[in-house]
This record gives structure tokens, sequence and C-alpha cells, in this order.
């Protein structure tokens, strides 16, 4: 009998229970945090769970139809990804139809609406003067409150303010009175919905009047006010076409609800920053200066500039003319004021925000600038009826092709089947745990490709079995018993599993790089099961083949063991004979 070699070798392969224990830590360690978090389940994709499918077509502006090409897609469908990344929502696709078109399907999951309301807003994204403001269906021209302080129900619009000042996180600023905590917007408004033009020179460019800035003329201006006394917000058709066909550099209306759902109306200035100028926002918690959820904007060098000349001329104006508008498609996503120039190339806007809205503000400033225009051509709702008929038609065939394994490692292998069977379940079990964590963690999604990436793996887990069961077969077929068969057996077995799991896992690399969109889900999961292939042969497959040897069952070779040495055909083991001694020579004596 060989005996193994001393040093790592044998403490290997004298305690394989260390191995089996680990696996055995890494199982409940997972389970333990899949119940923990509350994901008890993979998340599903579209095909699966059902969602929303939006079709978004591009529209040229005036004198501008080449701006629709291929690059330009290309960049919007990259912004729409990260919007909806940003909103966490898992096995989102964006991708063009044709030329004109770009097709978003949502699944369906807890933040699918604000995807779905963030991606169909489409258009560029501005920062634009409030010239005037009044809550529509009748409402008054908004005014500030006699004190200045915000009132409970401010919309979580907030105030502006530079960085150096507003979010020094060593001290609070000794300037921040109680206007900071909101804009006013207050049930006291005015009578007189009229715009009315600013004294000083400043605020005249403020002002829809016939000297505005914009180029816009005396009858350009009545219209546009004409316009504005008949705009109804509260109409969902009317605020679809509110903006429509405005150019940057022109006067414009747009809509936009207060944080009590009051749709408001508005009179905006020329575009002063461009969303491009944004280099990155965020939500952040503000508990030192116990401002609460905030929203942090970094600017570019050059929106940095534009920012500090329109803020400038804003806080020199009285409300409504010293805020400005976050318009996105028309849609007014918050009107902070300011009290002062921002010069620093960052902004902060607070407010009475929550974490969700601050968050969705963020993710606005942060991809909301496209290089197109779009409109929604059509929406509809995916049911997830089809999808779960082919996952259904999908497990039965892989519970058909799992069951064919089965029988036939019973009928070849007999006693090893129950070996191989154990290592499939746990197999399986690490890879459902690990499927339900990364949902919440990267946003992986079960799809129909991903499905049969698992099905796949059935066959390349079982084939790894199987190799090294035939490899202990042909050592006992060489005539050694099974403890040392077991182990002279396992090296050659692990560079064969190694080379097809490692040739495997490249071609499911390859495929996640080069593909898009639900393929990606079959190279995931082809990938995820192969590493997992390796770790359950190396840490339980192997360490159980080697406590099972020690049994008498198996280590005697009984017939159902899988191991029976005369059903193999084993050779007897070689024996050296001796010859007889040749007679000395006499000669030599």
């Amino acid at each position: 009998m060989a005996t193994p070699k001393k040093g790592r070798s044998a403490s290997a392969h004298g305690k394989p229970g260390r191995s089996l224990v680990l696996i055995l830590i890494a199982l409940v360690a997972l389970t333990g945090g899949m119940f923990a978090s509350g994901h008890t389940k993979p998340r599903l994709g579209i095909d699966l769970a059902g969602g929303t499918s939006i079709t978004l077509q591009a529209v040229p502006e005036a004198g501008n139809e080449a701006a629709i090409n291929k690059t330009n897609m290309d960049t919007a469908v990259s912004i729409m990804e990260r919007r909806v990344n940003g909103l966490g929502v898992s096995e989102a696709e964006v991708q063009t139809q044709g030329n004109k078109n770009i097709i978003v399907n949502i699944p369906k999951g807890t933040n699918s609406e604000q995807a779905r309301k963030q991606v169909g807003t489409t258009a560029k994204l501005y920062f634009r003067p409030v010239l005037t403001t009044e809550v529509s269906g009748g409402g008054k021209t908004a005014s500030p409150s006699p004190s200045g302080t915000g009132s409970p129900t401010d919309k979580p619009s907030g105030k502006a303010s530079d960085k150096p000042e507003a979010t020094d996180k060593n001290s609070a600023s000794p300037s921040a009175t109680p206007t900071t905590q909101g804009r006013a917007v207050t049930d006291a408004l005015k009578a007189d919905a009229t715009p009315s033009a600013s004294a000083s020179d400043d605020k005249a460019k403020a002002s829809p009047s016939p000297s505005a800035s914009g180029g816009a003329g005396e009858a350009d201006a009545a219209a546009l006010q004409a316009k504005y006394a008949k705009l109804d917000c509260t109409d969902r058709k009317t605020r679809s076409t509110v903006g429509d066909g405005v150019k940057a550099s022109e006067m414009t209306l747009a809509c936009g609800q207060n944080a009590q759902g009051q749709w408001q109306k508005y009179i905006l200035g020329p575009a002063a920053v461009d969303g491009t100028d944004v280099d990155k926002a965020q939500a952040v918690l503000n508990t030192q200066t116990g401002a609460g959820w905030t929203v942090t904007m970094d600017f570019t060098d050059a929106g940095a500039k534009k920012f500090a000349d329109i803020t400038g001329k804003l806080a020199q104006n009285q409300s409504p003319q010293n805020q400005f508008a976050i318009v996105l498609d028309g849609d007014v996503v918050s009107d902070p004021y300011v009290r002062q120039a921002l010069t620093g190339g960052n902004a902060e806007i607070s407010g009475n925000f929550n974490q969700q809205s601050a968050e969705d503000l963020s993710n606005m400033l942060s991809y909301g600038a496209l290089p197109l225009t779009f409109k929604e051509d059509s929406v509809s709702t995916v049911t997830a009826a089809l999808g779960g008929d082919q996952l259904k038609a999908g497990l039965i065939a892989g519970a058909i092709g799992l069951a064919l394994v089965v029988i036939y490692l019973l009928a070849y292998y007999r006693g090893l089947s129950f070996i191989a069977i154990l290592s499939l379940l746990v197999s399986a079990a690490l890879t459902y745990t690990i499927m339900a964590l990364l949902g919440p963690a990267i946003g992986f999604a079960l799809n129909l490709p991903a499905v049969c990436g698992a099905i796949v793996a059935i066959g390349i887990t079982a084939d790894s079995f199987i190799v090294y069961f035939e490899r202990v077969r042909d050592e006992i077929r060489e005539g050694r018993s099974l403890r040392p068969a077991v182990e002279r057996a396992w090296p050659r077995a692990r560079r064969t599993i190694l080379v097809s799991d490692f040739v495997s896992f490249l071609a499911a690399a390859v495929l996640f790089i080069v593909t898009v969109g639900k393929v990606r889900g079959f190279a995931f999961t082809l990938g995820l099961t192969t590493l997992l292939d390796v770790v359950v042969v190396f840490l339980f497959t192997k360490p159980l083949l080697t406590l099972m040897a020690r049994r008498p069952f198996f280590a005697n070779g009984h017939k159902w063991s899988g191991l029976d040495p005369k059903s193999l055909g084993a050779q007897p083991p070689l024996r050296r004979t001796r010859r007889p001694a040749a007679p000395a020579d006499p000669k030599e004596a």
C-alpha cells in the first residue's frame, strides 16, 4: 500500500474534514446573509418578471436634422443606461432600433416607476432663470413671506449655496439664517398674476418685458404672457407640449410640481447653464449642519463660470426672480433660490428633501444631458406570462436532463453516484444563494438565457466528477487498493478539470465582453457556475471521496460501490518473481 508523502500533502490527504467544514461554513454564511438581507429569491429579468417597454423616437431640432446620427444615438443609449442603473434597476435594457428609435425595457421592480419617469424625460437639461411662477389652475404669483423664512410646506428644492459656506463640515456657517432652509412658497400669493418688470437693469433682464434677454420682441413677450395666462399644467396633454420647439436661447413656459402636489407654471428666461456643464451630482445626508438630505453639484470649468455669472445676477433680484429652474423636458424638477453669486465651481441644493427625492434629483443632474431630444413613441406593458411559460419549459427540460444524469450515474457508478449527487446539490445551493445575493449587490437579474447557462453548468459539473472517478477506477484496474488509488488519481484528474474549466470560463468571459443584452446573462451564469465547479470539486468532492475510501463498503470493493476490482477488470497486484541464484563460478572462487 502506497504511503502518502509527509508534509503538506500528507496533511491535506489526512484531514479532508477541514475542507468539508470550510465549504459548510461558506454555505451557512451565504444562506444566513441571504435571509438576513431579506432577498431569499434571485431577482428576475423583464422576460420572467414582466415590466415596461418604452419606444423613444429621436426628434431633430429645427435646422439640425444631421444631429440624429450613430454617435449621438450611442451616446444617448449610454446616458439612459446610467440613468436607470443609477436608480438600481436590475437588468434594464437600452438599445437602438433602426436609425431613430431607442427601446428601453424596464423590469418590474422597486424603482421601475422612477426609472420609467426619468427615462421618458429625455430632453436636454437646462438651468433657466425664473421670471415668474404661480400655482396652475387659478393660483396667484408666488411672493416671499414677510419674514423670509421657509414655510413647513416648502417645495423640496431648497437653496443653492456654495460649498465653502454651506457645506463646511468643521463648523456651522454663521451666516446660515432661517432662509437657508428652503424657498418660501406660501398660500398668500399676489392677486395680480401678470409678470412685472423690475426697476433695476439686472431685474429688467430677468423680466418678460420688451427688453427681456433672449431676443424676444414686444409682440413675442405679449404672446408668451398670453400663453402663460391660459396655461393649465394640471392637464397632462398640455404639459407634454410645453416647451416644444423652443431653443435654449429663447424664453419658454414650463410646469413643475410643488411639495403639496400642486402643479405650478413658469415663465423662464433663456438657458444660462447646460446640463453638460454639470460634472457630478450626488445626494448627501448632511448631519452636521442639520440640513438633512442635500444635493451637491460640481461643475466643469466652463460651467462654473456660467453658473457664477447667472447666480450673481439672480442674487440681486427679489423672489421669484432670484430663483433658477432646473428644467428637464419642459418639467421643472427643482427651482432653488440664491442669495449670492456662487463662484466656487460647486453648489449645494438643500431644502425639505427626503432620501428618494434627493437621489432622484442627483440622478437627473448627473445623467440628464442627452445629445438629442426624444419623444415617447409607444409604451407597453410586458407580462411575465410568456416568459413564465418558457421558464417552465426550460426548467422541465433541465429537470429531465438532470434526471438522466442521475440515472446514468446510478447505473454506471452505483455507490460513487452518492458522492456525485451530493456534490451537485452543494453546487446548486451555492449557485442559488450567490445569485440571490448578487441581485441587491450588483443588480444581477435572472433571465431566460441565464437559466440556460445554469442548465448547461449541470453538464460541466458532472463532467468534473466523471473525470475524477474514471481516474480512480483506472488506478484500481492497475491493481492498486482504493485509498492510494484516490490519492494517485487526484493530480492527473485535477489538471484535466482545471484545463476544462479554464476553457469554459474563458469562453464565458469573452462572450460576456463582446455581447450585449440578455446574452450576457447566459455568459455571466456560465462563468459563475464554472468557478463554483472548481470550488466544489476541490473542497467537497475530493475530500468526501477520501473519507468514503476509508469505509469498508468502498475500501473492500463492494459490488454496489462502483469500485469493485473484479467488475472493473483489475489486474492482480504485480509481484516480482525471484530467480534462483546462479551457481558460483569455480574460477571466481
